[in-house]
């Protein structure tokens, strides 16, 4: 299925409950404008979905529930502006699935716009990248989501001004990667995270500690946890 390049302007398309397998559905280039596509409760084991390169402006994507347990995902290089993005209560457990390099932005809004949910969200296994991916200014959250296998990058992303990132967010096994990634001041992007196992890396990062963060981590710093030693300075 192929819808390379269109426009949608309102309305919506609803995948909810498909079962992919095999095949390709592919929205690579396409523009959703106040619109709305829907994969609550889809299963993705084979074939591959692409939103590559796609524009959300006002629009909402939703994957609620979905499970990922083989197949590819990808949003490379999507641009999500003034929408909604969520993928509440999703499983991967498999599988790719991509947004190196989106960007998540309200740079029209400052105070208002894209909202971008990963909240209660499982990350098992397989392996999930956030590389190079922008969050600015927006309603983003992996609140709640839980870190138990599999690997997850968020290296060299760009975290501006988000709120309440990974509240709450439980990492307790797999591998979690922030090397290289860049924070501002946000309001407790860490506050109420949970590290109780797997490896989760810090290293290299820019920018001043998320607030919360060394709280949520503890002293003495656990060796599954590394961050940058300027964070564990007393005067950074």
């Amino acid at each position: 299925m192929n819808f390379n390049g269109a426009t949608l302007a309102g309305g919506t398309v609803s995948f909810d409950g498909a079962v992919f397998s095999g095949g390709a559905v592919s929205f690579d280039g396409a523009v959703f404008n106040d619109g709305a596509v829907s994969f609550d409760g889809a299963v993705f084991k084979g074939g591959a979905v692409s939103f590559d390169r796609a524009a959300f402006c006002g629009s909402a994507v939703s994957f609620n529930r979905a499970e990922f347990s083989a197949g590819a995902v990808s949003f490379r290089g999507a641009k999500c502006w003034d929408g909604e993005m969520s993928f509440s209560d999703a499983v991967f457990s498999a599988g790719t699935v991509s947004f190196a390099d989106a960007v998540f932005s309200c740079d029209k809004r400052p105070f208002g716009g894209i909202k971008v949910s990963f909240g209660g969200a499982v990350f098992s296994g397989g392996e999930v990248s956030f590389h190079s991916a922008e969050f600015s200014h927006g309603r983003e959250s992996f609140g709640g989501a839980v870190f138990s296998g599999g690997a997850v990058s968020f290296s060299h992303a760009v975290f501006h001004g988000g709120r309440e990132l990974f509240r709450h967010a439980v990492f307790s096994g797999g591998e979690v990667s922030f090397h290289s990634a860049e924070f501002s001041r946000g309001r407790e992007p860490f506050g109420g995270a949970v590290f109780s196992g797997g490896t989760v890396s810090f290293n290299e990062a820019r920018g001043p500690a998320p607030d919360g963060l060394l709280v949520a981590v503890g002293t003495p710093v656990p060796a599954t946890v590394t961050l940058p030693l300027i964070w564990l300075s007393p005067n950074p």
